[in-house]
């Protein structure tokens, strides 16, 4: 019997999750435990991969997976390279990804529920079906809530259909986690677990530079400083969302420059620099810092 020999590097090539792998690091900020472990999952699928090529029996790996963390974490991106790596392995039929949350699978009367979440899960069918803030499917208190029904509906695709369709439920990890004590069912469906941290202070900033680059703005240094001051004093301040939030307080401090050029003197003339400069001023006038002195 001829012993069949290849190369795991040649396989690993062959389909380009390599590429996608790279473009995760480069990216995303940060999330150094988030990349390894997509980094394990996608490992095991290919070695799965390789096994069913040679002929080899095993169980196959679970694709359902959860996504905990708090907004703006890089949750829906991350899911899209996972689409991705799912595709190229062959794992998928189609690779796309299908983000929906609570309204696009719960109808509001008798009847409503099983159509729309159907309806979802069709679209969804060949690729990764994202449920965003998924603990807003369980409602215990409300008697007359049908997210129930959606979740009976989730759980047999979940189980019947696993070849054809990739769920990933994502939020809050505390929420979440109660989320599964309340439904073993979709518990014991779900394979792999990755919790997203928050960005520190440091790294927000990187993706505020990265996001103004993309932008065709740049920050002074003096600018840099100040901005990592609201940085970390809007990370203490409720309903913060970390990249979403940078991306926010970025608007501003475009929309102040804006304000601040325009109320120049018309006769005073600009270069280039002047409109693509964000700097000190366009920061310290953020509400943050009037808050922290009151």
């Amino acid at each position: 019997m001829t012993e069949v020999s290849f190369c795991v590097k040649d396989e690993y090539e062959k389909t380009e999750i390599g590429n996608i792998l790279k473009n995760l690091d480069s990216d995303l900020i940060g999330l150094i435990p988030v990349k390894k472990r997509i980094r394990e999952i996608a490992a095991l699928l290919l070695i799965d991969k390789l096994r069913k090529n040679l002929g080899l029996t095993g169980g196959n790996p679970g694709l359902h997976m959860s996504f905990t963390g708090s907004p703006g974490t890089g949750k829906t991106t991350v899911a899209l390279k996972m689409a991705d790596i799912l595709y190229k392995l062959g794992y998928i039929r189609k690779g796309h990804l299908l983000t929906v949350t609570r309204d696009d699978l719960v109808g509001q009367y008798i009847g409503h529920t099983a159509p729309k979440t159907k309806e979802v899960l069709k679209k969804a069918m060949g690729g990764v079906l994202f449920i965003d803030e998924a603990y807003y499917l369980y409602k215990p208190d409300n008697e007359r809530d049908y997210g129930s029904e959606a979740i009976e509906i989730l759980l047999q695709v979940m189980e019947n259909q696993r070849d054809d369709l990739v769920v990933i439920l994502a939020g809050y990890k505390d929420r979440m986690d109660i989320f599964y004590q309340s439904n073993p069912g979709l518990a014991s469906r779900i394979a792999n677990h990755i919790h997203f941290p928050d960005y520190s202070a440091e790294e927000l900033l990187k993706i505020g530079e990265i996001m103004l680059s993309e932008q065709q703005y740049r920050i002074t240094e003096e600018g840099k400083k100040v901005f990592l001051q609201y940085i970390e004093l809007r990370k203490q301040q409720p309903l913060f969302a970390n990249a979403r939030s940078i991306k926010n307080a970025i608007d501003r401090a475009r929309m102040r420059q804006a304000n601040r050029i325009f109320e120049l003197n018309s006769n005073v003339e600009l270069s280039k620099s002047d409109i693509v400069t964000l700097d000190i001023k366009d920061f310290l006038q953020s509400r943050i810092f009037n808050f922290v002195k009151n």
